[in-house]
């Protein structure tokens, strides 16, 4: 379940990171006032396309919002049965093998 969201997350970050690549900024639009490029129409309509990428955007990003959260919750019931370092009695933890004294190389 875990991988599932998490590879949704990734694709719905980077339709994110493109959708905002293709937004214009505020500045844009003073140039068409005073008679600079592009025409008026466009896919979308004049003007109708800020609107329908503001709206896609938005909708993307509480995804986004949405898959981070349950990552964040499904990553700590993961972590629930894990015990760190610290947190183990000194009697499990063995440094070094009792026999030839020589340091205990994990495996």
């Amino acid at each position: 379940m875990f991988q599932i969201i998490l590879a949704i997350h990734l694709v719905i970050a980077f339709i994110l990171i493109v959708l905002v690549l293709l937004q214009q900024g505020k500045g844009a639009d003073a140039g068409a006032n005073f008679g600079g490029g592009g025409s008026s129409q466009s896919v979308f309509g004049s003007g109708g396309s800020n609107n329908f990428m503001l709206k896609m955007t938005s909708v993307v990003a509480v995804i986004f919002f949405i898959t981070s959260l349950a990552l964040a919750y499904l990553g700590a019931q993961q972590a629930k049965g894990y015990q760190s370092v610290v947190q183990k009695p000194a009697a499990e933890q063995k440094t070094t093998d009792s026999d030839t004294n020589e340091p205990v190389v994990p495996n």
